[in-house]
């Protein structure tokens, strides 16, 4: 089995995305960062990042044009495109009547058919290779959905409902597929989260409308009172995924040291309990297995 060198990873400009490239480097892999404005906003990442060697794709993972491009690149590259880590993520914080259709497309745009857009540009690298790893960059909020998250947690439950399907579609090609589900962490994320349009309508919630405000602002104190929750947690999960025997992959890692964790782990347990059930009802379990 040819060992997985080459990374692809979106959302490379920063958060979960450059600590790993980061981990990745020191780990000897071979690194395409792919983000947006790259001669813009994120110029001075993408030029630090170059000089330690990481190449650099701009790809909007909204873009279907830009996504085939830069994946193209990003191929020809590395020679070869072995893992690609779907990072790129938008968050979104307010009580959820106040977001549009128009809100909940720009996050389902970027968590869910970003994940599409990019994992179609990059399996037909991999199916000529006949392996791969395909990961996916999700959230303990996929699994528990708290309030004042609008879009965000629904589109989460999608994209891993999305890596669940292409675990089965494409197990038989050499290519496995895996979920990270970090829980909340001192990011940039969380200072650009979406919010909504029409704020106007949580007039009437009472003192309700103020929580999703006065939750954010306390954050910051959470993740003082919790030290131990550094982004290092996220990256080091992501390089033990990638270093494991190819087809011996957990579907779902679940990272955390506060306490959501430890609730999700026991419901992803219960979820691969069910899912071999129902895959050996229907005479599929055959298609869980990576062919090696």
């Amino acid at each position: 089995m040819k060992q997985l060198k080459n990374v692809l990873i979106t959302g490379a400009a920063g958060g979960f995305g450059t600590v790993t490239i980061e981990a990745l480097l020191k780990e000897g892999y071979t690194v395409t960062g792919a983000m947006r404005d790259v001669a813009g906003r994120n110029k001075k990442t993408a030029e630090t990042l170059e000089k330690k060697g990481v190449f650099i794709v701009e790809i909007d993972v909204t873009n279907d044009e830009s996504v085939v491009e830069g994946v193209r690149k990003a191929a020809a590259q590395m020679g070869s495109i072995d893992i690609l880590i779907n990072n790129a993520g938008l968050g979104a914080g307010g009580i959820q009547e106040a977001f549009t259709a128009e809100d909940w497309k720009k996050v389902f745009d970027v968590n869910v058919f970003g994940v599409q857009r990019m994992t179609r540009a990059v399996l037909p690298f991999m199916k000529q290779q006949q392996h791969g790893l395909l990961m996916l960059i999700s959230s303990l909020g996929a699994r528990l959905a708290v309030p004042f998250q609008g879009p965000y947690a629904p589109s989460k439950w999608a994209a891993e409902a999305l890596a669940e399907s292409y675990r089965l579609e494409v197990s038989n090609l050499g290519i496995e597929t895996c979920i990270v589900e970090p829980g909340a962490f001192p990011t940039q994320f969380i200072g650009s989260l979406l919010q909504p349009s029409e704020k106007e309508r949580i007039a009437d919630y009472g003192a309700i409308k103020d929580l999703p405000d006065t939750l954010m602002a306390s954050i910051e104190s959470v993740f003082e009172a919790n030290p131990e929750q550094g982004l290092n947690l996220v990256s080091d999960a992501i390089i033990g995924l990638i270093k494991m025997p190819h087809g011996q992959r957990p579907m779902r890692t679940e990272v955390d040291t506060m306490f959501m964790g430890e609730l999700v782990a026991p419901l992803n347990q219960q979820l691969a309990e069910a899912n071999e059930k129902l895959y050996k009802a229907f005479q599929m379990e055959h298609l869980t297995k990576v062919k090696i």
